[in-house]
Order: C-alpha cells, then sequence, then structure tokens
C-alpha cells in the first residue's frame, strides 16, 4: 500500500496533482495506489471538497 498524506489539505494539493499529471479518473488513482475511494472522498469531503469527474480534480 502506497503512503498518501494524511493531513487533508495536503491530501487534496497531493490527489489534485496525481489526477492532473498521472490518472484520468479517482478510481484509477485509488486502485493504483491501493487506497478506499471512499474514505478518500470522506476525508477531502471534511474540509469542504468534492470530487468532480468531469474536471478530473476535487473542487
Amino acid at each position: 500500500m502506497s503512503v498518501i498524506p494524511n493531513d487533508p489539505v495536503i491530501l487534496l494539493s497531493f490527489l489534485n496533482t496525481r489526477l492532473r499529471d498521472q490518472y484520468d479518473s479517482l478510481s484509477a488513482l485509488c486502485d493504483d495506489l491501493e487506497q478506499d475511494e471512499t474514505a478518500i472522498t470522506q476525508k477531502i469531503a471534511a474540509i469542504g471538497y468534492t470530487y468532480d469527474s468531469d474536471q478530473n480534480q476535487f473542487i
């Protein structure tokens, strides 16, 4: 399992950068990094962001 940032704000930046540069979807990112998509979206939602699949980023 890959290590991802624990702090939600740093995680947000990490995810959006990876989504922009390497992955075409959140599902692909989570599968590759062996992370639970629901847990990640809940953690990011706690700071007021949601995943937008059309833009492929958290907004």
